[in-house]
């Protein structure tokens, strides 16, 4: 009976020594394939290993009844379909943190190219200039010969950069409506621009743009000052100066946050886009007040109107403001409602970057209507000036108030063009609109105070005299400045 354990016993440890050196053959054998899976090449795939993009969202394959994502890898050297053993996929979008995420596809009819490369890098080139005709032949003779100097020449003719690991997610893309063909699709972050402190593009852009920006804020914000605190300057036209310049520091704050583009979003920048436009937009308007206010007082017999300046201010205000509420509110629902999306940009990880064309259509139409009608008002004006034999005190308060208009109209009108020019794809036109835009408030600084000299006299005898200005005294003076300033003169 005890030789018949003893042989159970043996049996039963054989067995165990059998079990133990399986499993130790079987972990040994999983060894080299986490080994492989540790050297594996990784993949960041925007949809499950079962889903790909249609019309840009993860759909099963079943679904859309169609294949899956195969990788298709490029080597540095150019070869194409280069085969790679081991392949991990990252499931998810990246995350770009402050940085914009874009949507590209491999579209090289539109100048985009996306290679996969075999150590997992994304890499994406944008031909600069358009091709011939001769060019697109060339490339659907020897793709592959173009592909290999792509890659390795790396030609200046040629955007380039390569996306990290987490930079990006591939996925191929389909669509239902069949407009295009089964494409290969990414998400990218946008990539950190190196800096060269000797670029002059980088200067420009980046250094000095801001820089002028913030000068501009503070000219413009001493002009509106100066005819806000000063009580012989809040007439009907200094009430309009303080607007439009209050104006014009709106648009220079909006336009410096679209000037640093890395660090935003789409949202943000739609929103500075619409109170760049509203607030040029409401300065125009102000500005052909000025003009109708000036044209309208030379063309009545009665010049003597200041006693209504406070309710004219406020008929001025109702038109400017309404107006420039009426086609912002219309310019927004154009821009969501009635663009359409060829002219909008497709490109764009959310819905929008900026206003669409037609929306910067119903902003700048009206500025131009604007700066005719003012030209209108000069013209008239001056031919009513010419038949004036005698100028009055009030007539020649009016003058300098016409040449004022004049001198504001021009410098805005020119800023505005510049502006507009600056879109076009050429960058001296941005560099010249860079250099308009710093020079249009201290342009208007020496139009609004140095150039009027009861502004000056108003300005030495507030901050340098012992008694400075108060509203009993504007009361006594009722422009007695100007008078004591002049000296029987006539010129401000």
């Amino acid at each position: 009976m005890e030789n018949r354990n003893c042989k159970y016993n043996k049996n039963k440890n054989n067995v165990i020594v059998v079990a133990i050196i399986f499993i130790a053959l079987q972990c040994t054998q999983a060894l080299p394939n986490n080994k492989d899976i540790q050297n594996s090449v990784k993949i960041n795939k925007c949809c499950e290993k079962f889903e790909i993009f249609v019309d840009e969202r993860c759909t099963s394959i079943q679904a859309a009844n169609t294949t899956g994502f195969s990788p298709s890898f490029t080597g540095y050297d150019g070869k194409t379909d280069v085969k790679v053993e081991n392949i991990q996929y990252l499931i998810g979008q990246p995350d770009c943190g402050k940085m914009q995420m874009w949507a590209v596809y491999d579209f090289p009819q539109n100048h985009d190219y996306l290679f996969l490369f075999t150590d997992g890098k994304l890499g994406h080139y944008i031909r600069k200039s358009q091709r011939s005709e001769e060019d697109e032949d060339y490339e659907d003779e020897d793709h592959h010969i173009e592909i290999k100097q792509l890659i390795t020449e790396r030609s200046s003719a040629f955007l380039s950069h390569d996306f990290e690991q987490g930079h990006y997610c591939l996925e191929k893309a389909t669509f239902s409506n069949k407009t295009l063909e089964t494409r290969l699709f990414a998400y990218v972050c946008s990539p950190g621009k190196i800096i060269s402190w000797t670029d002059t593009d980088f200067i420009l852009r980046k250094i000095l743009n801001p820089l002028f920006h913030g000068i501009s804020m503070i000219i413009l914000l001493i002009i509106a000052i100066i005819y806000f605190v000063l009580p012989t300057l809040r007439d009907l036209v200094g009430n309009i100066i303080t607007t439009i310049t209050i104006c014009l520091i709106i648009s220079q704050a909006a336009d410096l946050v679209r000037i640093f583009t890395e660090f935003s979003n789409h949202f943000s920048f739609m929103i500075a886009d619409i109170i760049l436009y509203a607030s040029l937009l409401a300065a125009f308007f102000w500005l052909s007040s000025l003009g109708y206010y000036i044209w309208k007082t030379f063309k009545s017999r009665n010049v003597f109107l200041r006693v209504t300046d406070g309710r004219k201010y406020c008929y001025y205000s109702c038109y400017a403001w309404s107006m420039t509420g009426i086609l912002t509110l219309i310019a927004i629902f154009a821009h969501f409602y009635l663009d359409t999306g060829t002219v909008r940009k497709q490109y764009i990880f959310e819905d929008q970057e900026t206003i669409g064309w037609l929306g910067m259509a119903v902003f700048f139409t009206p500025v131009a209507f604007t700066i005719i009608i003012n030209l209108f008002f000069y013209a008239t004006t001056l031919k009513v000036m010419n038949r004036i034999n005698s100028y009055g005190r009030i007539h020649n308060k009016l003058k300098n108030n016409f040449i004022m208009f004049m001198l504001i109209f021009l410098t805005m009108s020119v800023a505005w063009i510049f502006f507009i020019l600056s879109w076009l794809k050429y960058d001296y036109l941005l560099y010249v609109h860079i250099i308009t835009n710093a020079l249009q408030a201290p342009i208007l600084f020496y139009i609004c105070i140095i150039r009027q000299k009861h502004v000056s006299f108003l300005l030495r005898k507030t901050c340098c005299y012992n008694e400075p200005v108060t509203h009993a005294a504007a009361a006594e003076w009722n422009y007695g400045d100007e008078l004591t300033y002049m000296n029987g003169r006539n010129d401000y």
